[in-house]
C-alpha cells in the first residue's frame, strides 16, 4: 500500500488502457503542473529492476505506457497505484480483481496475486447495479444500495466521488450520507453524467466502487462481459 506521506493516485484500467492513461486533475494541478518542465515520467515497480520512461502529453501518459503495461501483463479490471518518489520518478503498484497486490516472479515477470492475508486496505470489489430512472434524473440524485455502507472505500466524511465511464472519462459529483435512510447517495452531477453518456430511462450500469477510505473514491462503470 502506498506510503500515505507520499503523493499518490490510483487508476482503474478500462478498455483501451494500453493507448494511455489520464492523470487525475487534482494530482496534476497540485504536484505536476508548474512544478517541472520535464515531460518524461520514470516508472519503477517491484517486478523488475528496469526503469520505464513514459512520455507525458498534457494530462496523458502515452509513449512508453503500452510497453510498461505489456511487460507487467496488466488487464482490464486491474488497478495501478502511482506513488510519486520525487524528481518525476513514480513507483507503480498493480492490484488484481481480488483486492490483492499482484506479485511478480523474477526474472520472467510471471504475475500472481498475494495471499489474502497480505491484501491492502484498498477496496475495489464492491459492485452494484444502478438504473437510470425519470425520478433520479429529475432529482439529480442516485441512491447507492444499503450494502454500500460496508464498503471501506466510502465514509461519511466523503463529500465527493468520481464517476468514471468505460472510456476513462470522469465526472466529479457530490456524495452524501442520509442518516434518516442510512444510505449513501450522489447528487449534483448524476444528471450531467447520464446526459454525457447519452443514457435513456431504463438503462442499467454496473458500477465498481474503488478507494482506500482516505482519498476521493471512484465509481467506475464495469465493462460488459460476454456471456
Amino acid at each position: 500500500m502506498p506510503n500515505s506521506h507520499k503523493p499518490h493516485f490510483l487508476k482503474p484500467l478500462l478498455p483501451d488502457f494500453h493507448s494511455g492513461v489520464t492523470i487525475p486533475l487534482g494530482f496534476f494541478s497540485q504536484h505536476i503542473e508548474g512544478k517541472t518542465n520535464r515531460k518524461t515520467w520514470k516508472l519503477r515497480s517491484d517486478a523488475t529492476d528496469q526503469t520505464w520512461e513514459v512520455i507525458q502529453e498534457g494530462r496523458r501518459l502515452t509513449g512508453g505506457w503500452k510497453d510498461f503495461t505489456t511487460a507487467h501483463d496488466l488487464q482490464i479490471g486491474d488497478i495501478v497505484i502511482f506513488k510519486h518518489e520525487g524528481d518525476m520518478v513514480f513507483h507503480v503498484t498493480p492490484f488484481g480483481p481480488s483486492c490483492c497486490e499482484i506479485q511478480y516472479t523474477h526474472p520472467h515477470i510471471i504475475k500472481e496475486e498475494a495471499d489474502a492475508d497480505d491484501a491492502p486496505s484498498f477496496s475495489f470489489d464492491y459492485c452494484f447495479q444502478a438504473e437510470v430512472t425519470a425520478s433520479n434524473l429529475k432529482e439529480d440524485k442516485l441512491y447507492l444500495p444499503e450494502g454500500a455502507t460496508t464498503c471501506t472505500a466510502l465514509n461519511k466524511q466523503c463529500q465527493e466521488i468520481i464517476l468514471v465511464n468505460k472510456e476513462g472519462n470522469s465526472w466529479t459529483v457530490s456524495l452524501r450520507f442520509s442518516e434518516a435512510d442510512s444510505m449513501y447517495y450522489i447528487r449534483r452531477g448524476w444528471r450531467k453524467f447520464c446526459r454525457a453518456n447519452r443514457c435513456a430511462i431504463g438503462d442499467l450500469f454496473v458500477f465498481n466502487v474503488v478507494g482506500d477510505g482516505k482519498t476521493t473514491p471512484l465509481m467506475c462503470v464495469c465493462p460488459e462481459r460476454e456471456e
